[in-house]
């Protein structure tokens, strides 16, 4: 009897630590506070915010944060403006449309991701000695209308002194996640493809990796988080948090190795090796692409107006005070 009444003791024991364990772990999910995130895209070009996320910076701060893929700054932008999510993540450029529309409750940025164009021309045949003047005469896929990949491919162009519109065939009809289907199934002779893709494309034997838009085209607030302004208001604590967790995977991937940051995004892109990623990230720390700090300055700003004016998609700039957040 008393054997019995040991063993029943020692189940409750037992029971009782299993579900005090168990309301602490969840109490601990039930203070963190939601936010959802609509990225432009899911790229290794983002690798600072997956670092932030498998990492658990996010959490760290208090946060539980939600990636939702858009695939495209437009749709980005509708789900910020819709109240679908809180937070987008895309290119600076969206934030100017939407006051340029004169939005009243419109887009601040207030943390930088990238800081430099984060696709590569990939090109069908082989070519040594790659020049942007290979590119005269050529079809390129070059992204969706407006968007930074396009505008900033013309940008560099014209910087060369090559007409984007009558010295080569640029395609912007085709949606961005459509683009390296395109481009294998036989459509161009060049395309702009972020990663992975443009290695994968590479590696199937489908083109050849010959240039980074990114350290042809400057440093501009490429690839940015933004909310509405009222949002911001409301939360400056949810802001100033996720900020800090930003900054801590940028820290990460300017101490860490390739191999280390390829190990820790490694479960968001499961059919991509851990070779290939070491490779791609080389590649983006080559081009120096990722910023030590989340603040932007008023000159990369302006430089992001410049490759939209030349691309006729401004008329005028904006004041950077008027679309960048300060607490």
């Amino acid at each position: 009897m008393k054997k019995k009444i040991i063993t029943i003791v020692a189940f409750l024991i037992i029971f009782v630590s299993a579900c005090a364990v168990l309301f602490k772990f969840n109490k601990k999910d039930d203070n963190l506070t939601k936010v959802r995130v609509a990225e432009v895209a899911h790229s290794i070009f983002y690798a600072p915010q997956y670092v932030a996320l498998h990492k658990g910076y996010f959490k760290d701060y208090g946060l539980d944060v939600e990636l939702i893929l858009a695939n495209g700054a437009d749709k980005v932008t509708a789900a910020v403006l819709s109240g679908d999510v809180e937070i987008g993540f895309s290119g600076s450029e969206a934030t100017i449309y939407v006051y340029n529309q004169g939005e009243k409750d419109y887009l601040k940025t207030f943390a930088q991701l990238t800081q430099k164009d984060g696709s590569f021309i990939v090109s069908r045949k082989k070519i040594d000695n790659f020049s942007l003047e290979d590119l005269k005469g050529k079809y390129i896929i070059g992204g969706r209308i407006a968007g930074m990949p396009e505008m900033t491919l013309e940008y560099i162009l014209t910087e060369k002194g090559i007409d984007p519109k009558k010295d080569l065939t640029i395609d912007t009809s085709i949606a961005f996640a459509s683009m390296q289907g395109a481009f294998i199934g036989g459509t161009g002779d060049f395309v702009s493809l972020f990663e992975p893709n443009a290695t994968l494309v590479e590696k199937e034997g489908y083109g050849y990796v010959v240039a980074s838009l990114g350290e042809l085209g400057g440093i501009v607030p490429y690839t940015a988080y933004n909310a509405r302004i009222s949002y911001l208001e409301k939360n400056p604590d949810v802001i100033e948090n996720f900020t800090k967790a930003i900054q801590k995977g940028l820290d990460f991937v300017h101490t860490k190795s390739s191999k280390e940051i390829a190990e820790v995004i490694l479960p968001e892109f499961p059919d991509t090796s851990l070779e290939d990623l070491i490779k791609v990230i080389d590649r983006y720390k080559n081009a120096d692409t990722w910023p030590t700090t989340t603040e932007f300055t008023e000159k990369s700003f302006d430089h992001l107006q410049d490759i939209m004016i030349n691309a006729n998609q401004l008329d005028k700039k904006v004041e950077y005070k008027d679309l960048i957040y300060q607490k």
